[in-house]
This record gives C-alpha cells, structure tokens and sequence, in this order.
C-alpha cells in the first residue's frame, strides 16, 4: 500500500469534494472514492456525475455535461 492512498468525498450532483460529515448527511447524493497507490497500475474510469455510477465511454460521448472521466 502506497503512502498516498486514502478515501476522498464527492458531490455526485457537482463533483466537488465535501466533508464526511456531508456524506452521512446526504449518502444518495454523493460518492467516496479510494484514490492514489501505485501510479503504474493508472486506468481511466467514466462516471455519471448525477449517481456517481460508471458508465461505458459511449455515454460519456452522448452526455459530455453530465459524465466524469477519472484516473483511478
């Protein structure tokens, strides 16, 4: 385990980063993601922004406004 692992908070609707105390408030509206580790080992993700679920490329093509692309 990489030194600079850790959980970070999003704001589904936004995509900004909130606090934990925000997440236990209003758990349907955002996402935590694990993030850092071995940078070797980089891939790209696709998340709607709205639900914080992956998605296929193609819809990150069809709704570039409401799609995310991360390297994860």
């Amino acid at each position: 385990m990489a030194g600079n692992e850790h959980d970070v908070n999003r704001s589904a609707e936004s995509g900004q980063f909130v606090e934990d105390s925000t997440v236990e408030r209003e758990p349907s509206t955002t996402t935590t993601e694990h993030v850092g580790g071995d940078k070797s080992e980089d891939r790209e993700v696709n998340r709607s922004a709205s639900t914080g679920k992956f998605v296929k490329e193609a819809t990150v093509e069809r709704h570039p406004n409401t799609t995310e692309t991360q390297q994860v």
